[in-house]
């Protein structure tokens, strides 16, 4: 049974507070600085002042990473802005080494049909945003990670003899692009009140990716509506950590947890 340690304040403040090497996996999306409306974090700042800021939290996060852990950063862009997931790339490349790079895919066409949900754009300059980035940090590069906890069938049955590194099973390495649609829901202010969350089946596809048995504590630095705690709580992780600087959010992750 996962112990939770929510709590209301500013991550920066609350993981200063946390011992040194302490968390094994770290997933997380940030606020984008595309003037998204939460409730109480003001989405625009200046770009300079914003990617300083990323690199401030980001600080905290290589303090209290294991040397054997896992960074998983989820950021999303706009059409108009395409740069942005790349400079924080470029502001933390002195913090940790990018060791993979995923992309989450929202929505895609196959022929004629379409699969996955996505906001439409109405414009003559860009295409229809369906992805967002999951950027995987580590201290050193070298983690090992469980490519095959997230692995799918060989379409053709005759590469698990063919290859040795199959060893006999019907799994290869799903890869870097991960299709996870959004629940289709009734009403966002009923069942997701909170205007930019990440799906709890990719938290758990990172915990998975890590690989469970090696995520004893687990930390979100910018908890929303507590999706990556359902994950944590439905992969069976030991201990998480998340900050919140919105009551009304935090509120949210308690009930969805089912917490007092």
């Amino acid at each position: 049974m996962t112990k939770f340690h929510l709590r209301l304040e500013d991550c920066v403040r609350g993981m200063a507070r946390l011992p040194d090497a302490d968390v094994d996996l770290v997933v997380t999306s940030p606020p984008y600085n595309l003037g998204i409306g939460y409730r109480k974090y003001s989405d625009r700042q200046d770009r300079r002042s914003y990617l300083n800021w990323c690199a401030v939290w980001a600080t905290q996060i290589r303090r209290l990473l294991k040397p054997t852990g896992s960074f998983f950063l989820n950021v999303g862009s706009a059409p108009s802005n395409p740069m942005l997931p790349h400079e924080i790339v470029f502001q933390l490349r002195d913090l940790f080494v990018l060791q993979n790079t995923i992309h989450w895919i929202k929505s895609i066409a196959i022929d004629d049909r379409t699969f996955g949900h996505f906001k439409p754009i109405s414009s003559k300059r860009f295409l229809n945003d369906c992805h967002e980035y999951i950027f995987h940090f580590t201290v050193d590069g070298k983690i090992d990670i469980d490519r095959l906890a997230l692995g799918v069938p060989y379409q053709d049955k005759s590469n698990i003899a063919r290859w040795s590194h199959t060893r006999g099973r019907d799994a290869r390495c799903r890869g870097n692009t991960w299709f996870i649609p959004y629940q289709t829901i009734q009403s966002r202010e009923k069942e997701r009140p909170h205007p930019a969350t990440f799906p709890v089946q990719l938290a758990e596809w990172c915990i998975k990716l890590h690989a469970i048995s090696s995520v004893k504590t687990m930390l979100d630095p910018f908890l929303g509506i507590g999706n990556s705690a359902i994950a944590a709580k439905n992969c069976d992780v030991p201990k998480f950590i998340g900050f919140e600087i919105d009551k009304t959010y935090l509120a949210e992750a308690r009930r969805r947890l089912q917490l007092k």
